[in-house]
């Protein structure tokens, strides 16, 4: 029995890991024979002060993108805790460099003015997007994230969202650069972010 399990758990780890590099680079796993990860790509939103927001306004910037929503409960909180965290262990000139950006796959509850009230509890520098439920699903979907109404919860205003937590490091040019989980320490976080956009 004991043999049984851990063959299971090993396979289930196997096809979360190739769920994992799929999402990440594609099939196999290269673009234009780079090597480069296929993550990140045009996108048309409204800002938490409604501005219209594309991929364009973040050129020459560096951006830490999360997707997440409003009403979660745990992890989003967390990663965007993360992240301004990261942030505030960087000198002003270096936060300068970056924008930490919140995109909602939940824009049926999270309005402007609802991503407006709630960012106000992360970094100042950071910016929340949200558009039509088109909109939201095809900015999702050039960052490779998946998300979906919890099962249980379809015809209900009160529920939860599945969905990818992962914060992407999106360079000046708007190409991936790397990515950290939800379970990143700020301090990792920042000397990453130290490492790569600070060039030490």
């Amino acid at each position: 029995m004991r043999r049984y399990q851990a063959v299971l758990l090993a396979v289930t780890a196997l096809v979360v890991a190739s769920i994992a590099a799929y999402l990440l680079y594609g099939t196999g796993g290269r673009q234009g024979g780079q090597g480069t990860a296929l993550v990140g790509g045009p996108f048309t939103l409204v800002d938490q002060d409604g501005k219209p927001r594309t991929e364009k306004d973040f050129r020459g910037q560096f951006m830490l993108i999360y997707f997440g929503y409003t009403y979660c409960p745990d992890v989003c909180p967390t990663s965007l805790q993360t992240m301004t965290q990261a942030m505030d262990r960087l000198d002003s000139a270096l936060q300068a460099k970056i924008t930490p950006v919140f995109v909602t796959i939940d824009p049926a509850r999270d309005t402007a003015p609802q991503l407006k009230a709630y960012v106000e509890n992360f970094h100042p520098r950071m910016i929340a997007l949200t558009g039509s439920e088109k909109q939201i699903a095809d900015a999702a979907r050039v960052y490779r994230i998946y998300y979906a109404k919890a099962e249980g919860n379809d015809t209900t205003t009160d529920y939860l969202m599945d969905h990818s937590s992962i914060v992407f490091l999106m360079g000046p040019d708007g190409g991936y650069v790397t990515h950290f989980t939800h379970t990143t320490p700020p301090d990792k976080m920042a000397e990453t972010l130290q490492r790569i956009v600070g060039g030490g």
